[in-house]
């Protein structure tokens, strides 16, 4: 039995196999990824449950003329090893290297660039009906899961494209079970039985010889609808307008591609319900997926070994002062759109499970909930990233802020991310906060005024966002007791000559860094909304020059609000604003990244030294 993986360059060359080599190539593309993952770190058991997925799909259909479009992005590594880039596997997420996620500007078999969630229907309906109003025979494809399905999105677009009859194929990639029980060989019979042109056709047929006695018609309507629903969880999909075909086992390449081939000859909106096992093939991503679902570099032998930790994680920071908050007021509840882990809510979820309420992927929803409960007395916190809040931004604005509710937005993954790219990186959180009325905006410099900012945030009856950076912060000690700030008050954290640096969140400690060199001021400014007005008026009467250093991006960020309260005050100071320019940021390494921008100590020494007055 020879080698298949390293034959297989283009989707072309897949199709050419005899199909009974196909569980051989599923085997070999298995320990691809566990190998190849184990030295790049990555996104581990969500890939390995779509590997017969992915290759029955490029068997079955004509891609790339014939889209694909991915949802969640983290389930597309098969995808892309069998799309030319096994080789750049090994560079993945990384500078330079291939992303993540679907990104078209990368392959022609990326139809559509996803990261964040429940986009993949919209879009391939998009593509359905261009290539309709196109006249071409172009097939659309939505591969849709990882809980995406959760979010109103997905369901606003089921509900339009079962009206709309284009050719659009959606493919539920159930994952945990969440819908179905565990499906057998019966299953995957009727769903062959139902995605065959018999059945379809002899439907139809019926349907015409019932039509002229109204009565049988509806009755054998109902009757099929019956016997479905007797087999199948297909009832509400069939509503919305689409054939359901499944729930059958996303593992067995028989049953898919057979499945699959039968569907591509059907026309209209079609609905394939697979169930798939994540971290499928690798017994311990399997026994945790969870703990596999995004990883660091490890021994694919030994499997995660949990390294010491030497400093705790801003994450960690919040999930501690969460549990601590919980316990001194009982009108707290912690809310999460589908982030437990990622957001540091594991803890609060065992002490308080009454109390913690993960919506799923529903960030909208997540906002305009946590509303609702502010408006009946509860303090509700939002755990969230600062890229995902950004789903929910007419709802931070029209169900918070215009009613003014006390709602805590603790925004985690602020700034650069690394490796995960554009897609998950928290730019904007300044600038598209800062310019929404009743919202307080404040940055810690490290853990220990993280810790305290989100004590000041809960105290108040008005909407406020803590943010802070991905991982580790400066080790400063934490205190167990918590101190409301001075509202809208900074801090000068060192004494220098003719330049000041104002300095907000993560930025304090490379500014305090680059001080050493310039015999600069630097100035904790914590917060961007309410500007410490008094404490920037000040400074500007006593130095030549003034530079702001953010971790976002510079176009309405805290720089321009220090540029608005000189010019309301009558301020002529030179002042400088240093932070992300104005592009998407690629993946790589956070440090590079920030130097790359300018934003470490040497970055911040040259961009002052560079623009000090002669």
């Amino acid at each position: 039995m020879y080698p298949l993986l390293d034959t297989i360059n283009s989707p072309s060359q897949l199709r050419s196999l005899d199909c009974k080599l196909l569980p051989q190539l599923a085997e070999e593309l298995r320990n691809f990824l566990v190998n190849s993952v184990s030295e790049t770190g990555g996104h581990l058991s969500s890939n390995l449950g779509t590997v017969e997925l992915t290759i029955a799909l490029h068997y079955i259909f004509d891609t790339p003329n014939d889209r694909v479009v991915w949802d969640v992005g983290h389930q597309t590594y098969a995808h892309k090893i069998l799309t030319g880039r096994r080789e750049g596997m090994s560079k993945l997420r990384m500078h330079g290297g291939i992303a993540g996620f679907p990104r078209r500007d990368e392959s022609e078999y990326d139809a559509f660039g996803t990261a964040h969630s429940s986009t993949s229907i919209s879009a391939a309906l998009g593509m359905a009906v261009a290539a309709q109003l196109e006249g071409v025979d172009r097939r659309a494809i939505a591969v849709i899961g990882d809980g995406a399905m959760s979010a109103g999105m997905a369901f606003e677009a089921l509900n339009n494209a079962g009206v709309m009859d284009a050719n659009l194929l959606v493919v539920l990639n159930d994952n945990d079970m969440s819908i179905s029980p565990p499906v057998g060989a019966l299953n995957n019979y009727l769903a062959k039985l139902m995605s065959g042109r018999f059945y379809a056709s002899a439907r139809r047929a019926g349907e015409k010889v019932l039509r002229v006695v109204p009565p049988v018609l509806e009755l054998a309507k109902r009757a099929e609808e019956h016997m479905k629903g007797m087999v199948t969880p297909g009832t509400l999909f069939e509503e919305f307008g689409f054939n359901y075909i499944g729930p059958i086992d996303g593992h067995d390449l028989e049953v898919l591609t057979t499945t699959l081939n039968n569907i591509r000859q059907l026309k209209g909106p079609q609905f394939l319900h697979v169930v798939t096992r994540k971290g499928a093939g690798y017994n311990v991503a399997e026994e945790d997926p969870i703990l596999y679902h995004g990883v660091g570099k490890f021994d694919p032998d030994e499997g995660i070994v949990p390294k010491p930790v030497n400093k705790p994680t801003y994450t960690k920071i919040f999930g501690d002062w969460l549990c601590d908050m919980a316990a001194m007021d009982s009108r707290l509840i912690g809310v999460t759109p589908a982030m437990r882990e990622g957001s540091g809510l594991v803890k609060f979820s065992k002490e308080y499970p009454k109390r913690y309420f993960d919506v799923g992927i529903a960030e909208q929803h997540a906002v305009t909930f946590a509303a609702g409960a502010a408006c009946d007395g509860l303090k509700p916190v939002v755990a969230i990233y600062s890229t995902f809040l950004q789903r929910g931004y007419d709802q931070l604005i029209h169900d918070v802020a215009i009613q003014n509710l006390p709602v805590v937005f603790a925004l985690d993954r602020a700034g650069l991310v690394g490796a995960d790219g554009p897609t998950h990186a928290g730019s904007f959180d300044y600038s598209f906060l800062r310019c929404i009325p009743n919202m307080t905006v404040m940055a810690p410099a490290d853990e220990n005024e993280c810790r305290q900012m989100l004590y000041t945030a809960f105290q108040m009856d008005t909407p406020t966002a803590v943010r802070y950076p991905r991982g580790a912060g400066t080790g400063a000690e934490v205190q167990k007791e918590m101190v409301a700030l001075p509202m809208g008050r900074g801090e000068v954290r060192r004494k220098g000559e003719k330049v000041a640096l104002l300095a907000f969140g993560s930025m304090v400690t490379p500014c305090l860094g680059a001080a050493e060199t310039l015999d600069a001021t630097v100035v904790n400014m914590r917060f961007i909304k309410p500007i410490d007005d008094a404490l920037i008026a000040s400074l500007a009467e006593d130095y030549d020059l003034l530079v702001t250093v953010e971790e976002n991006t510079t176009i309405g960020g805290a720089g321009s609000a220090v540029l608005e309260s000189l010019a309301m005050g009558g301020g002529v100071t030179k002042v400088l604003q240093l932070g992300l320019p104005d592009i998407f940021i690629d993946q790589g390494d956070h440090a590079q990244m920030l130097a790359d921008c300018g934003l470490d100590k040497d970055g911040i020494v040259k961009f002052v030294q560079e623009h000090l007055p002669k």
